[in-house]
Parts: C-alpha cells; sequence; structure tokens
C-alpha cells in the first residue's frame, strides 16, 4: 500500500509526517508527499486504521489516501482536496478503477494539446476514458493514450522516485570565550576534522576539499580552503595543512565560532607493484607540499602549465591534481610529437632567466656586437636575427620586439631581446 498527504502550503509539514512512517518518501510539488507504506499493518493496522494514525499526526486539515499503487493514491488525494477541506479516503486492491472513476480528467498529468483532445471528445471523468476501448486510443493517441488510460483505471505498477536529500558532512563549534592564539584553534579544529572525518568514514568516503569558516571578532570572516589533489581521510594531516594554511594567513581577530565542511568523494583505490618501490604516501606528500607553499609562497608551488599564447615565457602553476586546460593539454601533445618527430637529434635547450636581465648592446649595421651587463660581457662574433614577435596590441600587456641568438667569444650561447616601443635591451636566457 502507498499512502499521500495533501497539505495545501505546507510541503514541509507533509514532508516531516511521513518521515516518521516511512524512510521512502516522494515529493509532488507543492503540496503532496506521497510514502510506501508497505508492511506497516503490524505496527498500525489495516489500511484504514493507517490513514487515522496519519490524521492524527499532521494535525491540521489534509487531504490522506491509501492506495494500492502510487498514483491512485496520488489521485484520490487531490481528488479530496478538490472538494474542499480535509479527509480520508482508503482503497482497497480491485476498487482502484471505481474509486477513481468519478475524478475530473484535469487531474492526469497530460499535455496541453492531448487535455485538449480528451475535452472535444466530451470526456470529463476518468471512468469516461476508463470506458473508451485500448485499442481505440492506441490508434489515435499512441503510447500516450494507453497511459492515461491505464492511470484513469488505476492500473499503474511504477516505483516511488525517493526524495533524496544532500550528503553533508560538516560540524561547527563555538568557544565559550573567543579564541587568540592558533594553539588553542588547533584543539577546535582538531574536534571539527574527528567529526567530519567520522561522518565521511561512516559512508565509506573521502573528501578533496575542506572549506574552513572562522567568525571573527569585529572582523570580516576568515574562509580557508584546502583543495586535495587525491582523495584522502586523515585528521591528522588535514590538522597540520590547515595549521600551515593559518600561520601562513592567519585570522585577522580573535575567532567566535569556527565551520568545517568536506566535499565527499569516492575514496582513492591503489593497487602496489610487487617489483617497484612503493610511492610515496599522498598524505605525507601532501603534507610536505604545503610546507613548501608556506615558505615560497601561494601560486608558486605545483605543475606548470603553458598558456594559449604566442607571448614568449608565458605559464601559469596549477596546483598538483588540477586538470589542465585544453589549450595547454595540446600545447604538450604538441610538443610530444615535434620530439617524436625529431627523434635522438640534438637540442638546444634555453635556460630562461627570471626577471630577464637589463644589458647594453652595442649594434653596427644593425646587427649586435657586443654585449655588457652586471653578469654578461663579451664581443658577438655569431648573431643571428632579428625574429619579431608581438601580440595583445588591444591591451595594456602588450608585447612587440626583436629576438636574436647571439655567441659571444667565451663560447656561450644567450637570447637576447630588444623592446620595439623602449629600445632597451635584455638577456632572456642561456642556451645549454
Amino acid at each position: 500500500m502507498y499512502a499521500c498527504l495533501v497539505v495545501p502550503g505546507n510541503l514541509e509539514l507533509g514532508i516531516e509526517c511521513a518521515r516518521g512512517f516511512s524512510p521512502h518518501i516522494e515529493e509532488d510539488p507543492p503540496d503532496a508527499v506521497l510514502f510506501d507504506a508497505r508492511g506497516l499493518e503490524t505496527l498500525f493496522g489495516p489500511p484504514g486504521a493507517l490513514a487515522g494514525e496519519i490524521a492524527r499526526r499532521i494535525g491540521v486539515s489534509a487531504s490522506i489516501a491509501v492506495a494500492p499503487n502510487p498514483d491512485a493514491a496520488t489521485f484520490a488525494a487531490r481528488g479530496i482536496g478538490m472538494r474542499g477541506g480535509g479527509g480520508v479516503t482508503v482503497i482497497l486492491p480491485g476498487e482502484e478503477a471505481a474509486a477513481l472513476a468519478p475524478l475530473p480528467l484535469n487531474l492526469l498529468p497530460c499535455p496541453p494539446q492531448t487535455a485538449e483532445l480528451l475535452h472535444l471528445w466530451g470526456l470529463r471523468t476518468f471512468a469516461d476514458l476508463a470506458a473508451l476501448p485500448a485499442a481505440g486510443v492506441a490508434a489515435r493517441l499512441g503510447d500516450e493514450g494507453i497511459r492515461l488510460r491505464r492511470l484513469a483505471r488505476g492500473e499503474s505498477n511504477r516505483q516511488l522516485r525517493p526524495l533524496e536529500e544532500p550528503l553533508l558532512f560538516e560540524a561547527a563549534c563555538e568557544p565559550d570565550s573567543p579564541v587568540e592564539l592558533l594553539e588553542a584553534l588547533s584543539f577546535v579544529l582538531s574536534r571539527l576534522l574527528h567529526d567530519v572525518c567520522g561522518q565521511l568514514a561512516g559512508r565509506a568516503l573521502s573528501t578533496n576539499q575542506l572549506t574552513l569558516r572562522l567568525t571573527l571578532e569585529r572582523a570580516p570572516e576568515h574562509v580557508a580552503q584546502l583543495r586535495l589533489p587525491v582523495p584522502m581521510l586523515d585528521a591528522a594531516v588535514f590538522l597540520k595543512m590547515l595549521q600551515l594554511e593559518l600561520s601562513g594567513r592567519p585570522p585577522a581577530a580573535a575567532v567566535l565560532r569556527a565551520w568545517l565542511r568536506a566535499e565527499p568523494v569516492k575514496p582513492r583505490r591503489l593497487q602496489h607493484s610487487l617489483f617497484q618501490p612503493p610511492s610515496p604516501e599522498p598524505e605525507k606528500l601532501e603534507v610536505t607540499v604545503a610546507r613548501v607553499r608556506h615558505l615560497v609562497g601561494e601560486g608558486r608551488v605545483g605543475s606548470p602549465e603553458l598558456m594559449d599564447t604566442h607571448r614568449p615565457d608565458s605559464f601559469v602553476m596549477r596546483q598538483f591534481g588540477e586538470k589542465h586546460s585544453a589549450a595547454g593539454a595540446a600545447v604538450a601533445v604538441a610538443l610530444q610529437e615535434t620530439a617524436a618527430a625529431d627523434g635522438a637529434a640534438a637540442r638546444l635547450c634555453l635556460r630562461r632567466f627570471r626577471p630577464a636581465r637589463y644589458a647594453q648592446v652595442l649594434v653596427v649595421n644593425q646587427q649586435p656586437v657586443r654585449v655588457s651587463s652586471p653578469t654578461v660581457n663579451g664581443r658577438v662574433v655569431v648573431a643571428k636575427g632579428p625574429w619579431r614577435t608581438s601580440g595583445d596590441w588591444w591591451q595594456s600587456s602588450a608585447w612587440n620586439r626583436d629576438e636574436w641568438d647571439v655567441a659571444l667569444e667565451s663560447g656561450v650561447l644567450y637570447r637576447l631581446f630588444r623592446e620595439i616601443g623602449s629600445g632597451r635591451w635584455f638577456i632572456e636566457g642561456s642556451y645549454d
């Protein structure tokens, strides 16, 4: 059996009442709730007694129907609501067609074109549609007509679409007094992490992102977020990473309340090899990366990715585990194909100077003949160039320059470039 509650204007109350009877609940907006009542006979008795218990618990005027299938219960409950006020209807097995017969056809879920056609045929109630021959309905309305006719006869056999609430793995703590020191805050974070990790472990899940929100005393909210390259579930590791994050970017005032949330993901499965040494554990590696990030700064640790531009030395640092952009992947594939095509041919590697070193270059007949700088000095014996490169002329970050490859008398090869706008020379790097 299935039960349906129609509570006008109070869907939340209907859901709360239905949860007291069954965990399998279907929401039918704007005001109907349907739940599976099979097996409740041992607790509440026959269907009539179950309907009376539902009416007692709901506590307000509601339309309640108990029927052998979900659609029959829904139509019966909505039919009560159309008459005004509340009420209870119990439909026993085999009585579905007779109980639904007087209901108006506008209760059936059908497209407006089909509803208009049924009205033009002179059909007004469920009984009118149920009385039509199945072959004639199929010939004129197809599968949609057969479905509507079955609903009018109370012959539905569908399963419920259970209401699934989002899984939230979070915890909050409000200390008795404001917390000013990181050491004291660590005890609060340790408690929150153990609570959240326990919730995840109970669902056999891990997390790849933690969000910490700190409500501060007379200061804006402080937010710290950890993005992990692989799913993990280790409260001690998370605590160490949060400590490093907060020590590098501490809250601006005393902490009044801490709130922690974890994004659930499936745990990582790893198959170790019998003939290769084990790789570092992800937890220990991530703590090491966090320590390095704390020393060198945010945005300076990760995997470099080339940007989709011809601008020299243009790249961004992606955190380990992040998906690279399509442009970066295309550039990487192109470089791999180029290397494969060249085979074992010798290639020079440019070791860039960051930032590029300012230099004074003597030019004769539009050719550099001598380079002078605090670190590089010498006469140019071979010069190749110039190669003009420019771009982003529509932005403030436009570039326009001439590049040269030169060999000094010392035997070292350098890359030089001259900015067209300013005329200044720079040493971009040296070749290995």
